[in-house]
Formats: C-alpha cells, sequence, structure tokens
C-alpha cells in the first residue's frame, strides 16, 4: 500500500518563514539624576581627564608617559623601564586581578558600574544623543517617524559628535605610543604614519561601534566578567537589590492613597526603573548577570519613593541575606569582612606592597652576564686560563652614568686589561655591551684544575650630572671554567 504525498500548496503565501534568530530590542534608556549618576559623572570625568591628559603632561622636558616602542623604552613619570622589566607589568595584572576579585565579593561590579571604558564610553555617547535627539520618548519618536529634514539633522549631528568624539579618543590613544606633540604636528597635515592611521582610526572606529551601537550588547554577550562574577559574590555581597517583602504585591495607585488599605506595597509599578536600565532588565526579578551595577534604578526609585511620601531604599545595596532577613545596615556590613573578603584583601595587599617595594628598590642599572658559548675557556701565554663574557648594561635613569667593572673570585681572578676595558659610559636610559677576558694565573689555575668555580661581576655606577649621587653597585654571579 503507497500513501501518496500532499499536493503542495496553491500559492506562495501558504509558506510561513520562521527565523530562529532574533534581532535585539534597541534600548532606550532614560536620564536620572542622584547620587549614584553624580558619582558616576565624577567618574567619566576623572578617568577620562586621566586619559585624555596624561599625553601632555610634561616630566624634565619630555612627555611623562610615553611607551616607545620603536625605541623599546617605555617611561612612567621618573621610572623608566625596558622590554627585559616587563615582569611588572605581569605583577600588575596580576594586583588588577586580585583587586577585581577583592572589590566584586565585597559590592558585586563597581568597576562596571562606575570605571569600565564601556560604561564610561556609553554615557559620554548617551549625553551626546539626549542632546541632539533629545531623552528616551524623543527617541523612540524620532526612531519611529519617516526621514524629514529634522530627522535627518539630529541623526547627522550626532553621528558628526560621536565621530569627532572617537577620533579624539584614538588620537589621544596612539599619543601614548608616540610623542603627542609630533602626533598632533601630523595630525594638521594629515601626515600619519601607516601604522598612526591604522591604529588611530582602529581605536575610534572601536570606540564608536562599542558605544554608539553595541553598548549593553557587549556587556552582556561580548564581556567575560559577567559570566564568572557568579564565582566572587555570595549572600553576603553587596549588590543592588530590590527589596520583595516591602515593595510586593506591586500596583498603581493615588499619590495620597495608604497603600496598606488598598493591600499594596511600596512599588507602583512606574517601570522606571527599567526604563533607566543600560541594559534593559527588570531589578524586581532579582539580580541577573545583565546588571552591570550602575544604580540608575536606585536613583529613580528613590526619587519616586520621595514623590510618593515613602521611605527610600526600595531599591538600595544589600546583600542577599540582608534583604531576606530584614537586617540593619551595619549588620550587613559586618558580615562584607568574611573570610573570603579577608583573603583577597590580604593577597592584593601583600602583591601590591611588594610591586611598589621592588620598584622603589630597583638599581639604576642592569647586567646579564652571557658566557663565550664558542669557546668555554682557552690557555693563553705562560699557562693563564681566561674564559670570555660579554656584559649587557642598561641604563634605567634618565641620567648618563659611568660604569666600572671588578671581578671577584678565587685568588688571583683578575681582569685581562683594566683601565678603559673595565669602564663604559651609558647615555641616559641607554644600553651597552663590554667584552670582557677574565683570567687566572697558572698557579692558581692548578689547584683548580679541571673545575668550575664560582665568580661574580662587581659593577659600580656613578651619575653623570654633577650631583652627589651615591655609587649604585650590582653584582651578577656567574662560572669560571678551567681545564684539565
Amino acid at each position: 500500500m503507497s500513501t501518496a504525498a500532499p499536493p503542495p500548496p496553491a500559492d506562495d503565501a501558504a509558506y510561513t518563514v520562521v527565523s530562529m534568530y532574533e534581532q535585539a530590542a534597541k534600548i532606550y534608556p532614560r536620564s536620572v539624576t542622584g547620587r549614584f549618576a553624580r558619582w558616576r559623572w565624577l567618574m567619566v570625568w576623572l578617568t577620562q581627564a586621566v586619559f585624555y591628559g596624561g599625553p601632555w603632561l610634561q616630566w624634565n622636558g619630555r612627555q611623562a608617559v610615553l611607551f616607545d616602542l620603536a625605541e623599546r623604552r617605555f617611561t612612567v613619570f621618573s621610572l623608566v623601564l625596558q622590554p627585559q622589566d616587563f615582569i611588572y607589568l605581569a605583577a600588575l595584572l596580576v594586583i588588577s586581578a586580585l583587586a577585581l576579585f577583592f572589590f566584586t565579593a565585597v559590592a558585586g561590579r563597581l568597576w562596571c558600574g562606575y570605571a569600565c571604558p564601556q560604561t564610561v564610553y556609553t554615557e559620554l555617547f548617551l549625553w551626546l544623543e539626549r542632546h541632539t535627539e533629545g531623552d528616551r520618548t524623543a527617541r523612540m519618536r524620532l526612531d519611529a517617524a519617516p526621514w524629514s529634514l529634522d530627522k535627518l539633522l539630529r541623526k547627522g549631528g550626532k553621528h558628526l559628535a560621536w565621530g569627532a568624539l572617537a577620533l579624539v579618543t584614538g588620537f589621544s590613544f596612539v599619543g601614548y605610543f608616540t610623542p603627542i606633540q609630533a602626533l598632533a604636528q601630523e595630525a594638521l597635515s594629515l601626515a600619519f604614519s601607516p601604522w598612526e592611521w591604522f591604529w588611530v582610526l582602529f581605536y575610534a572606529g572601536a570606540t564608536y561601534g562599542n558605544a554608539g551601537f553595541l553598548r549593553e550588547q557587549v556587556c552582556k554577550y561580548m564581556c567575560p566578567y559577567a559570566r564568572f562574577q557568579s564565582a566572587l559574590i555570595d549572600a553576603d555581597s553587596l549588590v543592588i537589590a530590590y527589596d520583595t517583602g516591602r515593595g510586593e504585591p506591586r500596583g498603581s495607585r493615588p499619590r495620597k492613597a495608604d497603600p496598606a488599605t488598598l493591600g499594596l506595597g511600596s512599588c507602583i509599578d512606574c517601570t522606571l526603573c527599567v526604563q533607566v536600565c543600560p541594559t534593559g532588565i527588570d531589578i524586581r526579578h532579582g539580580l541577573q548577570n545583565e546588571c552591570i551595577g550602575c544604580a540608575a534604578c536606585i536613583d529613580v526609585c528613590d526619587d519616586v519613593m520621595g514623590k510618593m511620601g515613602y521611605a527610600p531604599g526600595l531599591i538600595r545595596y544589600a546583600t542577599e541575606n540582608g534583604v531576606a532577613g530584614g537586617w540593619t545596615r551595619n549588620r550587613m556590613l559586618r558580615r562584607v569582612w568574611r573570610p573570603r573578603v579577608l583573603i583577597y584583601g590580604v593577597l592584593l595587599l601583600a602583591a601590591s606592597t611588594a610591586f611598589v617595594l621592588t620598584l622603589a628598590g630597583r638599581s639604576g642599572f642592569q647586567v646579564d652576564v652571557i658566557r663565550d658559548r664558542s669557546v668555554l675557556d682557552r690557555t693563553v701565554d705562560d699557562g693563564v686560563v681566561e674564559n670570555v663574557y660579554r656584559l649587557q648594561l642598561g641604563n634605567k635613569r634618565e641620567q648618563a652614568q659611568q660604569l666600572h667593572l671588578q671581578v671577584e673570585g678565587p685568588a688571583g681572578l683578575r681582569l685581562a686589561a683594566e683601565g678603559a676595558a673595565a669602564d663604559l659610559r651609558l647615555a641616559a636610559a641607554g644600553m651597552g655591551q663590554l667584552i670582557v677576558r677574565v683570567q687566572l694565573p697558572p698557579e692558581a689555575a692548578a689547584a683548580l684544575r679541571g673545575t668550575t668555580v664560582p665568580v661574580q661581576f662587581r659593577v659600580e655606577g656613578r651619575l653623570l650630572d654633577g650631583t652627589a649621587a651615591p655609587v649604585e653597585t650590582v653584582r651578577t654571579a656567574s662560572t669560571f671554567f678551567v681545564p684539565r
């Protein structure tokens, strides 16, 4: 028995196209004022003053902060770093990670809400958008309206402002790697090098796209921090919380009505907490990965509570245990200092202290001893045993230095030539090398035949700027081979 195939539909209208992907709805954050908004804008101006102003600061007649890749020299005020000092960058990254763990365990996503570049530039781009297109309702009406001259001017003005801010941001970023005063002169004639063009436009494009278009998509889908924050916080971490016991059941009511009489909680279901949220979540559903901790919902809810004559704090910084148990603020703060936080704090303090002390105690020059691998040892005139070394020397100061070399080891060990062969002058923040021949007399070598003897190179450095700075000494260990 065969089964006939069903007849085809009469026309194309019978088909239904189902998309497996949902287009993200555009979020129109409403402007908000309040104490946390002021804190957020304070951090915006502070971070951007440091970022945009940093390359223009001068120190000892040069740019204060410059990462000169061509010269392989990185200067941060009086600190001069070279490629071999990248260990400090690794240490700084470890300290940053520990700080992130510490502050997240204490109070959730403080970094995201107040200092993350994505948050900072989104705030700036939103500020420009509000000044060209209006606040939330006006922007929604403008997007829904057909194209007109007014819409074209508003949209065009917004994108011009965005583009200008993005280009200034890209220019400032490159100014940390190329002297910014020279870069500014090149900008006037558009004479950037190909790499400068690439990085200015790349960083400007990234800023323009992330802060202008992607916005909350970066925080929700691209940033990994939202995914692993759940491993860093617990029920005693201060997070933005909605007091369900006080707010529910929610519902609208006249301003002078008694909510208890109506059987309602303090939440009037105005949805303003959702409208001001830059990621579009409803905090009344509990803490969510998408929450960046900006506290905009706290500001707007406190404003509504004030207008209704209710106590503030329906949405507030609190702990999960504190909200569930009705704890006072002092009791919640006491629980903040729990073992997890103390461990993070001790590690952060120890790493930061070690980092600062190491930087403060670093010598003014660096010595690396490299043996001549082609000939480990050789016997020269009259049975004298000789080893050859190459000393790589680096000046970590902004003043020229005179370095004097000595060798220490078994009795009779000496440099093959004294005077100029044992001295080297290094330019400010310069590098150089010195080929050194170390000799051991035959009578001393006879007693050490067939052994490897530890030796030390002792290098003394004096500044050549006329100051009475103390002599610095660096000792570097190596070995001396004596043939059989």
